[in-house]
């Protein structure tokens, strides 16, 4: 008795560093923030005034900038959940074959995602856009006989919102590509040796092994990917300064002009909650429908 009770208090002694770092830094300022969130408040006066759950109202019923972040974000998540992990799935699936100098494309394809966003946005705004006249992008499509697609690809409404995916997808297909490559990895050869034997071609082998054991890994990158993606802002600061009159405009951002130009930090407290929920509801229904999936 006196044996396990001393082994349930080393195994707590473990845990306590982390509960009490993830107690500062998480739970007691998520609970700050409700509370702000409950106040209108500028974030200097030392006064508040109560006003409930009217922040939430506004957000819900009145404020159309912010659905339309929502949307944006939504868009470039899209993007990312398509063009970004089938880009990092087949680069891994074909790292994990026996081709020549795989381990130096393993190393070059997880350059990108630990590069600063904030660089990263500025050098790509250097290709794309018009800095001095030198825009790489349209120089080489003129060169290659297609000037006539030349564009400014982040200062037209219709085109930056889809510049920034691409851009993000870029940065970011990185992680997937890691993580696919560590998840192909632990599918035994034996299982794509004894399918050879029995004459399998390589896209059934692809379709009926690799697939079907990927698919736990499949949906943990889809639900990091939805994280991952409506959070940024660092890359589109350095793409184009900002909301660009709201078409590259994102939850983080909206918030973060609803501090820094209205100064309305109680409002963006409610933003920034509604946000987190928002983000919950998402990754459950994720969670459950993947759930559901691998019993069917």
């Amino acid at each position: 008795m006196r044996t396990n009770f001393k082994s349930t208090l080393e195994n707590y002694a473990f845990v306590l560093p982390a509960f009490i770092i993830f107690t500062i830094f998480y739970i007691i300022p998520f609970f700050w923030v409700f509370q702000l969130s409950l106040f209108d408040w500028d974030g200097i006066l030392p006064t508040r005034s109560f006003v409930g759950l009217a922040n939430f109202k506004e957000i819900i019923f009145q404020d159309p900038s912010w659905w339309q972040s929502m949307r944006n974000a939504g868009y470039i998540t899209l993007i990312a959940l398509t063009f970004q992990n089938i880009l990092a799935f087949m680069l891994a699936w074909a790292c994990d074959r026996e081709i020549r100098m795989k381990n130096f494309y393993r190393v070059l394809f997880f350059i990108p995602p630990v590069l600063s966003e904030i660089v990263v946005g500025m050098a790509w705004r250097f290709i794309i856009n018009d800095i001095d006249g030198a825009n790489i992008i349209n120089r080489m499509l003129t060169q290659v006989g297609l000037g006539q697609l030349a564009h400014s690809w982040l200062n037209d409404p219709n085109t930056a919102l889809t510049t920034v995916a691409l851009v993000h997808s870029w940065k970011g297909f990185g992680w997937g590509f890691l993580i696919f490559l560590a998840g192909l990895q632990t599918i035994p050869r034996e299982y794509y040796e004894a399918a050879r034997v029995d004459g399998v071609n390589a896209w059934q082998s692809f379709k009926n092994i690799t697939i079907p054991l990927m698919i736990p890994v499949i949906i943990l990158v889809a639900i990091l990917t939805v994280l991952g993606t409506m959070q940024s802002f660092a890359l589109i600061l350095g793409l184009v300064g900002g909301e660009f009159a709201g078409h590259t405009s994102v939850p983080v951002l909206r918030i973060l002009a609803v501090m820094r130009d209205s100064s309305r930090f109680g409002y963006a407290c409610a933003q920034g909650i509604s946000f987190g929920v928002i983000l919950v509801v998402v990754s459950f229904v994720q969670y459950r429908l993947s759930k559901r999936y691998r019993q069917a």
